[in-house]
Formats: C-alpha cells, structure tokens, sequence
C-alpha cells in the first residue's frame, strides 16, 4: 500500500504539472507570442476555460499528499514555509491578473497586468524546478523529521547551503524553460495566425535549449543524489521513464519544425507532456523510497514507510479516492471537448 500510494501522488503531481503546466507556459511567452490586445486576449482565452479547473489537481495532489504522509506534509509544509506562501502570493497575483485585465478600459490597466500574468508565470515555474531540486538533493532533517533552512546563504551545495543553491537553481531554471516550450505548443495548437506561429518558433527554439540542459541536469542530479542510480541499476525496467522523456524531447524537436496542420501541432504538444511526463516519472522512480531524503545521509530520511499513514486508513483511502479520480476524469473530458478548437484573434473569449 505504501508503493501504490507513493504511484498515486506522484501521478496526481504528474498529472498538475501536464495540465497547469501549459497554463504557466502560456503566461510565460505570453508577451512574446501576441503583440496586440487581441492577441493577448486569444492567448488568454486558449487557457480561459481550464486554467481554474487544472490548478483543482494542485489542490487535490496536496490533500492526497496530506492523507497518505501526513510526516511528509508537515515536514515540508514548515521546513518550506516562507517559499509556499511565496508560490501562495504568485498562484493569487496570476488569478487575479486574468480576472482583472479586462475590467477597466485604461492605457495603462491590461498592459499591467499582462506583466503580471507573465512574470507571476515564469516565477512560479522556476519556484516549483527549485522545490523539485530541493527534494532530490534533500534537506537537513533531524530526528524529529523536521528541518529549517534560509530562503539563500552563498548559493554554494553543501551543508551549509540554502533552499536555494547552484543546483535548485539550475532544476528551477529547467523547469522554466520546459514549461515555457509546453505553454508555447500550446499556443500553436490552440491558437491561428500569427500568434500561433510566433509560439511555434518559440518551441523550436525552446526545444534545442531544453536538449542542452536536459543533459546537464540528468549528468549532476545523478552526481548529487546517488539514489537514482542504484534504483536503475537494481531495476533496470525503470529506464523505461527516461526512455519516454527522450522520445518526448525528440518529438519537440522534429514536429514544430515540420509544415504546420492541426495534427502536427497536436502532437507536438503530446510530445511536450511525454517529456515531462518521462521526466516526472524519472525522478520519482529515481527517489524511491525516499519521499525527502536527508542531506549528508539516510538515517533520518523521510520514506514510504515511516511518512504514511496507517496501512487501514490507506485500503479505505483508496476506494474513495477511486471514486473522485473517476468523477474528476469525466469532468476534465467534458471540460475539454467543450472547448476544443482554434482560438482566434478577434472573438469573444470572455477575458476582454
């Protein structure tokens, strides 16, 4: 039970980061694939009906997380305190900022909070690389399960080192440009004209960059956090994640270079979810057992085992949480067949 529920949160997480993920991406190229209020507006309106609705997995992957290692939840919900109520503050400013933009007819209103919308994006997406980065290097648990560390101290890996450092710095950076590519495929898959091909170019050249330090990122968090490498090596089945992260990034490579129709463009954007979907898998397969390993050693680390609940409150979990999986996968098929189409420049999309 403990295995199957660490597959599940981390499914739930996988799931957030393919769905909101585009949602991010969008805000972050934003003000470099639409150059006019209705293109922005048409931007806006490709993510206007879901983007609520995708952050309901954030949520729901943060209860999920609660009930299952409810150690884990309270470990990290204090060690991580100052940042989440950063990331708090950033999910309000980007909500408000679509809300907002369109209330008042001002020369100065909408270009605000266009700014807004883009940078609260391209911050939230190098927050969420960074805390990714802080799990795989780990932090510095005590024997209660309980750790503390500044926001930064010299930036250097070690002991002494804070939430952010060279290394979530780098996952940070990385998970930036990878949402940036998946926000920008989905731009051309949802949008026409001009803006589509601006966000095409943006993915072609986000794909080659997203090779680069793909790679880098691979070669040192194999380095930092010897765990990945003895779980591949004990099962070699795992590679199969990786596997998937590459023929994704390979797909980013070659489609939005092809001629454009709404079937290549489609499947550029699934090409983007299989690479972070690969890379998602990778990591949490790479960790396992860990769920917060401890830095400078395994005694104190948080695992499967002495961060879950108990195994009776798990078996009944389940069966409920079958049931919402199943209500909440009918309503995100509803929600997306229903707008489903092109977006084009000039309509209605109920945010001008």
């Amino acid at each position: 039970m403990p295995t199957l529920w660490f597959c599940l949160v981390a499914f739930m997480i996988a799931v957030y980061v393919l769905l909101d993920g585009f949602d991010l991406g969008a805000g972050i190229v934003h003000l470099g694939v639409a150059r006019t209020d209705a293109e922005r507006c048409a931007v806006i309106g490709s993510i206007g009906p879901v983007w609520d609705g995708n952050e309901v997995w954030l949520l729901a992957g943060g209860g999920t997380l609660f009930f299952a290692f409810p150690v884990l939840y309270a470990s990290s919900f204090s060690g991580f305190y100052l940042p989440l109520m950063m990331v708090l503050w950033l999910l309000v400013l980007r909500g408000i900022s679509i809300e907002f933009r369109s209330l008042v007819a001002a020369p100065v209103w909408s270009p605000f909070w266009d700014l807004v919308f883009c940078g609260s994006s391209a911050l939230l997406a190098i927050f969420f690389g960074a805390a990714l980065g802080n799990v795989v290097r780990g932090v510095p648990l005590d024997a209660q399960g309980y750790f503390f560390e500044p926001l930064w101290t010299n930036f250097t890996f070690g002991d002494t080192s804070g939430i952010l450092d060279w290394y979530t710095i780098l996952i940070g950076v990385a998970a930036y440009l990878a949402l940036a590519v998946h926000g920008a495929l989905w731009v051309a898959y949802r949008c026409e004209g001009a803006v589509a091909d601006r966000a095409r170019h943006i993915g072609r050249l986000g794909g080659a960059g997203l090779l680069l330090i793909t790679a880098l990122v691979t070669a040192v968090s194999m380095r930092i956090q010897p765990q990945i490498l003895t779980n591949l090596s004990g099962h070699p089945w795992g590679f199969v994640f990786p596997a998937i992260a590459l023929a994704g990034l390979a797909g980013i490579l070659i489609l939005p270079r092809r001629p454009s129709t709404p079937e290549s463009e489609r499947q550029a954007f699934y090409a983007s979810c299989a690479y972070l979907l690969g890379m998602l898998t990778s990591a949490a397969f790479g960790l396992y057992p860990y769920v917060l390993p401890a830095r400078g050693g395994t005694a104190l680390s948080l695992t499967i085992y002495n961060a879950r609940t108990s195994d009776r409150a798990l078996v009944i979990g389940l069966a409920w949480w079958i049931v919402g999986m199943i209500l909440a996968a009918i309503y995100f098929l509803y929600l997306y067949r229903r707008f489903s189409g092109k977006v084009r420049v000039g309509e209605t999309h109920g945010y001008e």
